[in-house]
């Protein structure tokens, strides 16, 4: 497809030793018969991407032509209570997107492209066995009605994740199949390939959606916004729950007219059957010391809109992390009237939670 050939040009494949010895690795190293594999001990381990500051300057040029490939060592879920009730093993992590506010690369480094992990079975199985020891959904939440929500995506992102291996329709077969269960992940991608999956109401997925002008300014190599609307309909005619993710809400002068033509976009371009199960999650901008002085190398037109200390209070994150913030006085207000905005012209859609 078109879309995946501007994503990714697949030139180098870094891979942990035992790669090859799983299907899954194999068939993405096929897929891929011309790239030069370089073996690393561990995918966490590169010193060419990873701290790597030269890097900086090869964002871009990174992500579209390095594909990392391990395997995946722990296998736990992790509690959740906001988009999911359980975060589930990430198979994949990284991304061939640059969105400017991404946190995953205050993490890995100067360089964050697509790791896939191709021990799928062994994360398949995990989840399995976790979803049988829940049990039936207790009573209905702010999360799902029926059943426990598993989040698939957390640290990249799955349409994406699509172009390379069959794992994610993997999964989606999986959560089609367990009773209790469902998955769900976030997408600024459109990958059309995924209407086939046929999710029979069983995977959600999540359109991150803002305002298209600074979506073009902060979110680099992603579907348009008008894109991604016009694709609603579509996923859930193709059995596919589909909600919305505010994320993040960014604070600007003339952030709630352009907010306003969002959410009037949104419901001229969906149809009743969309509306009627569609559901909202809102959260507002969180910043990063470490990430600011990352983009200042690549993008630091985004910084303009990301990095505001006038209106941002610094707070430590849980890993240690220098992160900003809105400030807690203002933020309470400014998320007040985004709700009241949403509530005017989609009063259908319900806000499942924000911060």
């Amino acid at each position: 497809m078109a879309r995946a050939r501007e994503l990714l040009d697949v030139s180098t494949i870094y891979h942990e030793p035992a790669v090859p010895d799983f299907s899954r690795g194999r068939e993405i190293l096929d897929r891929f018969p011309a790239a030069e594999r370089i073996v690393v001990p561990s995918h966490w381990n590169i010193p060419s991407l990873h701290g790597n500051a030269g890097s900086v300057e090869d964002w871009v040029r990174i992500k579209r032509s390095t594909l990392v490939l391990g395997v995946k060592k722990g296998l736990a879920m992790r509690p959740n209570g906001r988009s999911a009730h359980f975060i589930a093993p990430s198979t994949s992590n990284g991304c061939a997107m640059a969105c400017a506010y991404c946190y995953v690369p205050r993490r890995k480094g100067f360089a964050n492209p697509i790791s896939l992990f191709v021990n799928v079975e062994a994360v398949a199985a995990a989840i399995a066995r976790h979803a049988a020891r829940q049990g039936p959904l207790t009573e209905p939440d702010t999360i799902d009605a029926a059943h426990w929500v598993y989040d698939l995506g957390e640290n990249g992102d799955l349409s994406v994740d699509a172009m390379v291996s069959d794992t994610v329709r993997d999964l989606v077969g999986l959560f089609r199949d367990l009773p209790n269960a469902k998955a769900s992940f976030a997408t600024k991608a459109v990958n059309r390939d995924l209407l086939a999956y046929d999710p029979q109401g069983k995977t959600r997925i999540r359109f991150s959606l803002m305002p298209e002008r600074i979506a073009r300014i902060v979110d680099v190599r992603t579907a348009p916004i008008p894109e991604r609307i016009a694709a609603i309909d579509d996923f859930v005619a193709a059995g596919y729950e589909v909600h919305v993710n505010f994320s993040p809400v960014i604070l600007y002068e003339g952030w709630e007219a352009d907010w306003r033509a969002l959410f009037e976009a949104i419901d001229d371009g969906i149809g009743p059957a969309a509306r009627a199960q569609l559901k909202a999650e809102i959260i507002l901008l969180t910043h990063n010391a470490d990430l600011h002085a990352v983009n200042l190398g690549w993008h630091p037109k985004a910084e303009d809109l990301l990095w505001r200390p006038d209106i941002q209070e610094a707070k430590v994150s849980e890993g240690g992390g220098a992160n900003l913030r809105y400030r807690t006085g203002w933020k309470g207000q400014w998320l007040a009237r985004f709700k009241a905005l949403l509530a005017e012209r989609m009063p259908y859609c319900t806000v499942r939670y924000a911060f």
